[in-house]
């Protein structure tokens, strides 16, 4: 092989004494830090930052290969700290390593405006690789993260030319491990053999309420066993030497992910708190402050106290990070020379900007105008064909459903342990743990995931959706089966109030099509968006292909509504709609005789709201106030599409189970219980 692995240099030898002082004045410092921030701030979590700063300065001192002067290297280790609560510990970490977290951003902890907020937020703070607070998403991400990875070695690597090759590390607690997301995603992680995985698992027997075996009696080590981990039990978390043995057992590993059971005091150092739940969560308060600072050896004054051979250890290892690095950087050169074609799709792949092939959208599908159609669900799939033969960097998926997702596209090899190159992962029914792990894979960089599942399930993906647009990544959730529509399933399958609950998550574009060509413009938005995660509402029945919307859909879709039908001069009534209730509208404006109709499609209601002034009045014109907006789905959030003088038709109830026809117009939604309101409406004086 002309180039080996890109590795960090081994740390320097030194003698025992000379390294277990500088550790334990780092990890000290790191305790330090953590107290006097969250006594200033009055607020935080000094337990876990106490209780893992052994760990944490063994595995970022001696392991972990990253350059602070650029923290968005592809091939960087990455470090989740899932455990989101001790961000004092990852802040100071990052601190001492060299990244642009200052001390006085450390002073601000907590702050309003700071650089270092209660819970860790990528892209906000230079270093953080994902947003972790909610407990269980950010392992069930780091699975996620090291998936992407090995995808992308299997992908880019060649016997002579190396290019990805590092490490996902995460800290975890005694909660995290509670949340049935992340035995999901771990149980995933165990099926797929992620061997550049390790978590190091806080097991400090402690949690708010006080004692985990309140509630969590469990043989951990032994459920991941079962999941297929490589685990290292019972290992002293305050024994450095122990933890450097543990991590470097867990990186030889490589058939399997590995887990760490960090035994730990939480609150080490604390002389009367240590070990309690009444330091997890609550600032020591001067006393205890005192009584810590001086059993630990640390000065009472000044506070934030870093001394200068607190960072030795973080700064040698940052420049042996530079070194990799630059070893990184001279074998892409080397790459060049050699085959410049890959090269340079390395480069798009992995420079951060994630850019799309030059003409990849002529690969989009068109439609001709079609009174049968065709579920938006099938015209996905059809979309999907065309657009993965162009894009390499999309790897799909779906919570076992993909038959009826239409999430498979052509071409696409199953992703799995003996075929990381694969594009395809069977996520098994862990719909929230295939959505986290998606995140995860989009944090990564070098891929575009989506993974299908039916609408009525994006309840259990909702706390990793939320958690994607609030990180402003770019996951595509393909939701199909989304309404009433769907039939026989019944009401335990029928989605009624989810489109309203997904549309009102800030900075998610939520898109329900109307046929086949909004579907397609609908996934060509979606992988246009540079930091908006999108979701994809799709129908189970067959739709009409919408005479016009081959030419207009594209940028109507991108506009989040647009005029599908329109009559001469002013309408007298508007009727709007999104997804399969476009073509209700439609028929109902047919019987409207004697009265002008504007139909319009909203596939996207957030998105409309964000056009300017002049774009919105061109489709909605104030002046007309007889509006009816149609869904088959919770009225929430239409009421301001229609207007105090509107109406608006939708199904604030459950559903029912029988054929999807007689469900759809048992429930009201006819052409003629919409014309009823459009009549009503355009009334002069008409009872709202």
């Amino acid at each position: 092989m002309a180039d080996a692995p890109t590795t960090t240099p081994r740390p320097p030898d030194r003698p025992l004494a000379e390294r277990d002082r500088l550790e334990t004045l780092a990890a000290n410092t790191i305790r330090g830090l953590a107290i006097d921030a969250i006594e200033a701030a009055e607020s935080g979590h000094p337990g876990l930052p106490m209780g893992m700063a052994d760990a944490a300065v063994v595995l970022w001192t001696r392991f972990l290969k990253h350059d602070p002067s650029d923290p968005a290297w592809a091939d960087r280790d990455r470090f989740v700290l899932s455990a989101g609560h001790g961000s004092m510990l990852l802040y100071s970490l990052l601190h001492l390593s060299g990244y642009d977290v200052s001390l006085d951003d450390l002073k601000a902890f907590r702050e309003t405006g700071s650089r270092t907020p209660g819970h860790p937020e990528v892209k906000h703070t230079p270093g953080v690789e994902a947003t972790t607070g909610p407990l269980g998403q950010g392992l069930a991400m780091a699975v996620g993260l090291a998936l992407a990875e090995r995808h992308l070695a299997a992908t880019f690597n060649t016997p002579d030319h190396v290019v990805v090759n590092h490490h996902t590390y995460v800290i975890a607690s005694d909660g995290d491990l509670q949340e049935g997301v992340t035995n999901e995603a771990c149980s995933l992680a165990g099926t797929q053999g992620i061997g550049t995985l390790v978590v190091l698992y806080d097991d400090n027997e402690v949690s708010i309420d006080g004692r985990t075996s309140l509630s969590f009696t469990e043989d951990v080590p032994a459920r991941y066993e079962a999941l297929g981990w490589h685990v290292v039990r019972d290992v002293d978390g305050h024994d450095r030497e122990a933890v450097a043995r543990a991590i470097a057992t867990a990186r030889n590993t490589l058939d399997r992910p590995s887990l760490i059971q960090c035994r730990t005091t939480i609150g080490f150092g604390s002389p009367n708190l240590a070990g309690t739940s009444s330091i997890h969560s609550d600032a020591l308060g001067e006393d205890e402050v005192n009584a810590t600072k001086d059993n630990l050896g640390i000065p009472r004054d000044p506070t934030f106290l870093v001394p200068d051979d607190a960072t030795v250890l973080f700064r040698e290892q940052a420049e042996r990070g530079q070194a990799a690095h630059q070893e990184w950087t001279e074998r892409l050169d080397r790459l060049a020379q050699d085959d410049p074609d890959a090269a340079a799709e390395v480069h798009r792949r992995l420079d951060g900007r994630g850019a799309l092939p030059e003409g990849w959208d002529n690969a989009l599908p068109r439609f001709e105008p079609d009174a049968k159609g065709l579920a938006t669900r099938k015209a996905s799939g059809m979309t999907l064909d065309a657009l993965a033969a162009v894009l390499p960097e999309l790897v799909g998926g779906s919570a076992d459903l993909t038959p009826s997702n239409n999430t498979l596209a052509k071409g696409m090899a199953a992703m799995d342990a003996g075929h990381p190159e694969g594009r395809y992962v069977h996520y098994g029914i862990r719909e929230h743990g295939m959505a986290a792990v998606m995140n995860g894979m989009a944090l990564h960089g070098g891929i575009r995931p989506y993974g299908g599942t039916f609408l009525i399930f994006s309840d259990y993906c909702k706390p990793a959706v939320r958690l994607a647009a609030l990180m402003r990544t770019t996951p595509v959730f393909v939701f199909t089966h989304d309404s009433v529509g769907l039939g026989q399933d019944g009401p335990t399958h029928q989605p009624v109030e989810q489109l309203a609950g997904l549309r009102a998550i800030p900075h998610l574009l939520t898109i329900r099509p109307a046929d086949a060509n909004e579907t397609a413009a609908a996934w060509a938005l979606a992988l246009e968006q540079p930091d908006r995660p999108t979701a994809l509402a799709l129908s189970r029945q067959n739709l009409p292909t919408l005479d016009g919307t081959a030419e207009k859909a594209r940028a109507g879709v991108a506009r989040g509504a647009y005029v599908v039908s329109d009559c001469d001069g002013t309408p007298d009534v508007i009727l709007i709609a999104a997804g399969s209730e476009v073509s209700l509208c439609l028929d109902a404006a047919q019987t409207l005789d004697g009265l002008a109709v504007r139909v319009v499609s909203m596939p996207c209601v957030s998105l409309f709201f964000e056009q300017d002034a002049a774009y919105r009045e061109s489709v909605l014109p104030d002046a007309v106030r007889a509006r009816v907006a149609v869904e088959a789905g919770a009225s929430e959030g239409w009421h301001r599409v229609a207007g105090l003088d509107g109406r608006v038709v939708a199904l604030d109830r459950f559903g029912e189970s029988g054929p999807g026809p007689e469900v759809y117009a048992g429930l009201g939604f006819t052409p003629e219980a919409v014309a009823d309101a459009a009549r009503a409406v355009a009334q002069p004086g008409h009872d709202r």
